[in-house]
Parts: C-alpha cells; sequence; structure tokens
C-alpha cells in the first residue's frame, strides 16, 4: 500500500506564454513594419522643388481618408492649353493662403514621395509645403 506521500504530485499547470508571445509578434509584425515603412517614405524625399502657375482648384475629397488636393495650370506659351499638375497638402498651415491664392498666380514648393503605401496621405505623390504669390 502506498502513503500519500509516495504518490507524486500533479506537475503544474503548463504556460502557454511562449506560445501566444510568439503568435502575438506573427501577428503583430507585419502592422510594425507598414508603420515603420510608411514613416520612412513620408520623412524621406526622392526630390523637392517649385512649380509655378496659377492654383486653380483646391479640394477635400475622399471617402474614407479626405486629403486635401489641388491642381495648378502651368502654362508657358500664352493662349496654348495648359499643363496641370495634381498636389496633395498634408500641411493644414498652407491651406489658408492655398485658400487665398485661389485664382491667381503662384509658385509652389514641393516634396516627392515615392512609395507611400497608402492615399490616406494624398492622392499625389507631391506634396506642397508652402506658397508664394507673384504679381
Amino acid at each position: 500500500m502506498t502513503s500519500p506521500a509516495d504518490v507524486p504530485a500533479a506537475p503544474p499547470p503548463r504556460r502557454h506564454w511562449k506560445r501566444r508571445f510568439l503568435l502575438l509578434g506573427v501577428v503583430a509584425l507585419p502592422f510594425v513594419a507598414l508603420f515603420f515603412y510608411t514613416t520612412l517614405t513620408l520623412a524621406v524625399s526622392y526630390s523637392d522643388g517649385q512649380r509655378a502657375g496659377i492654383l486653380q482648384k483646391l479640394s477635400r475629397r475622399g471617402w474614407l481618408c479626405k486629403t486635401n488636393e489641388g491642381e495648378l495650370a502651368m502654362s508657358i506659351v500664352p493662349g496654348v492649353a495648359p499643363t496641370i499638375w495634381d498636389f496633395s497638402v498634408r500641411d493644414e498651415r498652407v491651406l489658408p493662403q492655398l485658400r487665398d491664392a485661389l485664382g491667381k498666380r503662384v509658385v509652389l514648393h514641393y516634396t516627392e514621395h515615392h512609395g507611400v503605401p497608402t492615399g490616406c496621405f494624398g492622392a499625389t505623390q507631391y506634396y506642397v509645403d508652402s506658397v508664394r504669390v507673384t504679381p
């Protein structure tokens, strides 16, 4: 006959924290990678420059992500159909200046960002960050 002291104790309950941590890492890793990739594409510009023309359109559009978009009519020779340049605006401080400049001749400074993974930052890859009205 065995005494209660001779019976081996039940093993402690297994902790599945390693599996849960691994599963959480596998699920979270793509989101973290996308976050860092998006941050990198918005922080590093491919090019920057200025474009001159007549500011003809400024609108806020989008189904889920509302973005500020505009059009600049660039004409080299009077009487010739202008080339339309589409741009996006991320800086809210520039919007009042753009609204005041509608229909006027302006010089826009922009940065170009390639590879931004979503349209929530703008419909184009050109982001205007300053505006100067010219006479």
